[in-house]
């Protein structure tokens, strides 16, 4: 039976939430995978690949980035807060929690992220290195140091050469510290400092992140000394549904078999 129940941690005075799934019907301990959302988003939508790992025999743990999205739980603002580096921070604070939890394997710790939670997840991987056994990028969003560069980042236009405090309109409006925080970013170059197991899966017919990014991460990676697997799932757009997510999932299984 696929047990679920909610779990939080503090960084400094603000709360990360999140919500664990485990089988308890496994009595061994279990290698913990973390699964990082994207840009608006939030756990909900982390889920189904937390029941799906939970029902592999992993410890699946979802989140919700400070500020990260419309329907975040944890602390932090949207419009005022978040940055891809503030969320590496999150991510290092669910990482700390994790690795001390008695029923994980922490020294096989996976981390999983979608889109801008994929280039969250690279970042922190790098940073952490031998820490992280394995990372699965989907569709990961290693386009926003560029878009940030072009002051066009989805919706949101600006002047890169003039962020003001705030970018954005309405509902998207956000700190200019979201586009200042990676301008002078070269994502390849701090990636490449991760050299352990890396899947990337993205789909070919991606309108928001081109699948090309992917296709420069992989090069990074072997070059850099990392095990990486790319898998490109043709026609799916950005982020997985319906047969595309099951395509994923068994990607995702594949791999993770590999690694046992």
């Amino acid at each position: 039976m696929i047990i679920e129940k909610d779990f939080s941690c503090m960084k400094g005075n603000m709360t990360v939430r999140g919500r664990e799934l485990y089988d308890d019907s496994l009595n061994e301990r279990k290698d913990p995978v973390i699964i990082s959302h994207g840009f608006t988003s939030c756990m909900k939508y982390t889920r189904d690949y937390g029941v799906f790992l939970a029902e592999q025999g992993y410890h699946a743990y979802i989140f919700d980035f400070c500020g990260g999205g419309f329907e975040t739980v944890s602390d932090g603002s949207f419009e005022d807060y978040m940055t891809p580096l503030t969320e590496v921070d999150d991510l290092k604070t669910v990482i700390s929690y994790v690795q001390v939890q008695p029923d994980v394997n922490a020294d096989r710790l996976i981390l999983i992220g979608c889109s801008q939670g994929g280039f969250v997840s690279a970042l922190t991987a790098a940073g952490l290195r031998e820490q992280i056994f394995g990372l699965i990028l989907l569709y990961p969003a290693l386009c926003i140091p560029d878009d940030a560069r072009a002051g066009s980042m989805q919706i949101i236009r600006f002047d890169s050469t003039n962020i003001p405090a705030h970018i954005g309109e309405g509902r998207m409006r956000i700190s200019g510290a979201y586009a200042s925080s990676v301008l002078h970013m070269n994502v390849f170059d701090d990636i490449r400092y991760y050299k352990g197991h890396v899947l990337l899966v993205h789909g070919t017919d991606d309108q928001i992140v081109s699948y090309g990014y992917s296709l420069a991460a992989e090069s990074v990676y072997q070059r850099n000394g990392a095990d990486v697997t790319l898998k490109l799932i043709e026609n799916a757009p950005h982020g997985f549904r319906g047969k595309d997510f099951d395509v994923s999932c068994e990607i995702i299984a594949s791999w993770l078999k590999g690694l046992q």
